[in-house]
């Protein structure tokens, strides 16, 4: 689902398989990204976090195609995104009819050491 976003692609974002045997997303650091010196954007961050959980649902659903509608995003930024690759991890805290909520990580180095945290809320179609 991340790469057929036009979003996600000109984000450069794309699906990779973590050491622990689950899927993240990567962001790879390029200089348009950039928000103060040194530092990602933190719209940037915000926006990794929330495809994460999007790619979560897709995959918990096993729809690609289906479109949720995020209702609220509620973001903790913990430390600065350094400008070198980014990771962002998501996972589906509840599944109902109408209405899906996830939770997701952003690390860099030290998946140990999160750069943000969030938390989504979706309106499923």
């Amino acid at each position: 689902m991340i790469d057929t976003t036009p979003y996600g692609r000109m984000l450069g974002i794309r699906k990779i398989e973590t050491a622990q045997g689950t899927s993240a997303l990567m962001l790879p650091a390029a200089p348009e990204l950039e928000g103060r010196p040194g530092f990602l954007y933190g719209g940037v961050i915000a926006s990794l976090l929330e495809l994460a959980c999007l790619a979560a649902l897709s995959r918990e659903l096993g729809d690609v195609q289906r479109r949720p509608k995020p209702i609220n995003l509620s973001l903790d930024f913990l430390r600065g995104g350094l400008m070198v690759d980014t990771f962002a991890e998501a996972r589906i805290i509840r599944l109902g009819k109408r209405v899906a909520n996830a939770d997701a990580i952003c690390w860099q180095a030290d998946r140990e050491k999160p750069i943000a945290s969030g938390r989504v809320h979706l309106l499923l179609d």
